[in-house]
């Protein structure tokens, strides 16, 4: 299995990006796609997480009513709406999978997550 993430770059603050990641060699039915962020020092970030049985989904506090994150039509492909973007919010931008159903709650773990992607690059300027 393969995700591959795209969509980052460059914005001044106020500004939005969309975020991509399609997975390859599997399609998940009953798991779970997700988004972390990391900047350089800092652990691995929760950012939001969406169930694809049910589309369920969770927020970090610091993203929530900015971000949004979405399913494409094939099972195999997560999205990342981020509007109102702040300086606060660069940070390689990585997208990770789960096979099996989760417990919504427990998915900010990074642990929890059977496959990552490479990452992206999401810069904000003020």
């Amino acid at each position: 299995v393969q995700l591959q993430a795209s969509g980052g770059g460059l914005v001044q603050a106020g500004g939005s990006l969309r975020l991509s990641c399609a997975a390859s060699g599997r399609t998940f039915s009953s798991g779970a796609m997700g988004w972390f962020r990391q900047v350089p020092g800092k652990e691995r970030e929760f950012v939001s997480v969406i169930r694809w049985s049910g589309g369920s989904t969770l927020y970090a506090d610091s993203v929530k009513g900015r971000f949004t994150i979405s399913r494409g039509n094939a099972k195999n492909t997560v999205y990342l709406q981020m509007n109102s973007l702040k300086p606060e919010d660069t940070a390689v931008y990585y997208c990770a999978a789960r096979e099996s159903r989760p417990i919504l709650t427990a998915m900010p773990i990074a642990a929890m997550y059977d496959y990552w992607g490479q990452g992206t690059q999401v810069t904000v300027s003020s």
